[in-house]
């Protein structure tokens, strides 16, 4: 195998594919990227850690030699990024990746390319009917929620829930649960639980025009320049209507920059804070063990006569509305100790309260 690339076109690939690259065991061939060259001057890209993988097509190469290979994906990046700007030229010889510039030149060792796992493929897979930008949005919104390390393995993700009227995005670490709805008409109901790393990756590769394509075991995501997919999360997503309050007792409007510069001035003493709601005030004080102690208050017309008191970790509330695009939103109280609910328009953040 024999191409010349743009340094530029091999640097931003060698980005996109290093968080599909296997890091703890450099034995594996999955701490490798694959690379397939063809005589219509085209260079496929392969990454893959078995649980999450990506496809990159590049044109426009000029392929002396079509063939295939391997190299360290870190390593290979950390040569890329130190040479100049220019073409660069990858070559196989004797079981190496002979990569040169100019008076340059670096050799990387190659696993057997032909043994490099197989990707699922879209054929005769069913498509999911979803706008692409509603879904990367939504993704967004419901991803500070996911838990990462919990023994409950379909926590670690995030659920899409298709109903007939309406498309759910799920997602939880059972102290809070985010949950935006998306009106619209499906002929089918589907479930389907996608693990937090390749939502997270989601939301960096793909902006819009979007194929999605699923099976029993993986979702797959297809534009003009990635493939990407996932093994699904195998399992039951809990019932998160149960969560929801049927209704609220309060039901509070607030203005979202006011309540973000409250809270950051209490997580500078603790991330735990008391919240005291007043008729005409909502005082903000820390909860720690310590010495130390924050509090502010703010003037808003809450609509409550008697005093409400309640606790909660300040991050739940600022994770809902760096999320949220008005100026506004609204807070749902029931009692102290019990649920409440942040809502933007169809986006809800359910927190368990801390008890005091």
């Amino acid at each position: 195998m024999q191409f010349e690339i743009a340094k530029s076109v091999l640097e931003n690939i060698l980005i996109h594919t290093q968080p599909f690259l296997e890091k703890k065991d450099l034995s594996q061939i999955t701490s490798h990227l694959y690379f397939e060259a063809t005589a219509s001057n085209t260079l496929t890209v392969k990454a893959t850690d078995y649980e999450i993988g990506l496809v990159i097509e590049a044109e426009n190469i000029h392929v002396s030699e079509p063939g295939m290979a391997t190299a360290n994906g870190k390593k290979l990046l950390d040569i890329v990024r130190i040479l100049s700007d220019g073409n660069v030229n990858l070559t196989t010889k004797d079981g190496m990746l002979d990569i040169t510039q100019g008076h340059s030149d670096f050799q990387l060792p190659m696993y057997n390319a032909q043994e490099f796992p197989a990707f699922a493929s879209i054929e005769n897979k069913p498509g999911v009917e979803i706008d692409s930008g509603l879904l990367i949005n939504s993704l967004k919104k419901i991803t500070p929620a996911a838990d990462t390390n919990n023994p409950k393995f379909e926590l670690n993700g995030a659920l899409i829930d298709i109903k007939a009227d309406q498309i759910n995005f799920v997602a939880t670490d059972t102290r809070r649960l985010a949950i935006i709805a998306i009106p619209q008409s499906s002929g089918s109901e589907l479930s389907l639980i996608i693990p937090k790393k390749a939502i997270i990756e989601i939301q960096k590769l793909f902006t819009s025009n979007i194929d999605i394509y699923y099976d029993a075991t993986h979702l797959l995501i297809k534009s003009d320049q990635y493939t990407f997919f996932t093994k699904l999360i195998n399992g039951k997503f809990p019932d998160y209507n149960r969560i929801i309050p049927a209704s609220t007792r309060y039901n509070l409007t607030l203005p979202k920059s006011d309540i973000v510069n409250a809270i950051k001035q209490i997580t500078t003493i603790s991330n735990d804070m008391k919240l005291t709601l007043e008729s005409g005030r909502i005082l903000f004080e820390s909860l720690s063990d310590e010495n130390n102690k924050a509090s502010t208050e703010i003037n808003v017309d809450t609509g409550i006569d008697s005093t409400f008191v309640f606790a909660v970790n300040s991050r739940y509330i600022l994770d809902f509305l760096g999320q949220i695009d008005q100026t506004q939103f609204t807070i749902g109280l029931n009692e102290p100790n019990m649920p409440f609910m942040l809502q933007e328009e169809q986006f809800k953040t359910i927190v368990m309260p801390i008890v005091i």
